[in-house]
């Protein structure tokens, strides 16, 4: 029996004129792995924004593991929760952007622990040594004591997912993960995803890496213009697609069998 980990109903924003999500309603499952694949501009990252509240909904819900987010129901109506349990929520999503978002003047140990010692109070000893942990997992235990800005893109990013996994989520978040490195950096970033894959993370990934969406995705959902118009297992979407539009997008992809 599966699990719903994260459930969307009918969640609609808005950016003044512009519809960029129009209902988009989906459950994602406990271990289960989540791509999310379609054209520039068609939601894909205002929906994850939204699930973690970094974008506010204006209509529809998101719940995880049944509790709505951002909001308590009281009389009938929705009401907004105070910052400080809105952000005991999120303790249980992580997210990992295209663009890295370290803090430059922090030593790589330090961008990992900050939300274990500062957000949560974390002692220090323990979170060094939870965070030593997973950038050995990463492959980059030996670059600890050093600034960002002497990594590769690659290593940077390996980095934000170790951060992530400090945090002992729910659930992460990925933006599009592997969108702002060199061609030759993609693998070890989606290597360390999917080594996360095979422990049974639960992730949502927003990717234009077909390939892995194939391999490692257990489900796929394709977006356009702000709506899901295809969705089911990744290589019959791919094999056999529906919808029009999705032909189309997957046309211009390079998929192996």
């Amino acid at each position: 029996m599966t699990q719903s980990v994260i459930r969307a109903v009918d969640v609609c924003k808005s950016f003044g004129d512009l519809e960029v999500l129009r209902k988009v309603s989906f459950e994602l499952n406990l271990g289960e792995v989540l791509c999310l694949i379609g054209p520039s501009g068609s939601g894909k990252s205002t929906l994850l924004r939204s699930i973690i509240e970094l974008e506010t909904i204006d209509s529809g819900g998101v719940y995880l593991e049944g509790e709505l987010l951002g909001y308590r129901a009281q009389g009938g109506k929705l009401h907004r929760l105070s910052p400080s349990r809105a952000a005991k929520q999120r303790q249980h999503l992580a997210m990992v952007f295209q663009s890295f978002n370290l803090f430059p003047h922090m030593t790589v140990l330090d961008n990992v622990i900050i939300g274990l010692t500062v957000g949560r109070g974390v002692a220090p000893e323990v979170a060094k040594k939870r965070g030593l942990a997973l950038l050995d997992r990463v492959g980059l235990a030996a670059k600890s004591g050093a600034y960002p800005r002497t990594l590769s893109g690659g290593q940077q990013q390996r980095v934000a997912i170790a951060r992530a996994m400090a945090q002992d989520p729910r659930v992460i978040l990925f933006d599009e993960p592997t969108s702002a490195l060199d061609p030759e950096l993609v693998g070890e970033v989606l290597e360390v995803i999917r080594d996360l894959a095979s422990d049974g993370m639960t992730m949502m990934v927003v990717t234009h890496e077909m390939q892995f969406a194939h391999d490692v995705g257990d489900r796929l959902i394709v977006m356009d213009q702000g709506s899901i118009i295809e969705e089911g297992a990744p290589r019959e979407v791919m094999a056999n697609p529906v919808h029009e539009r999705t032909k189309r997008f997957l046309g211009m992809m390079q998929i192996a069998g």
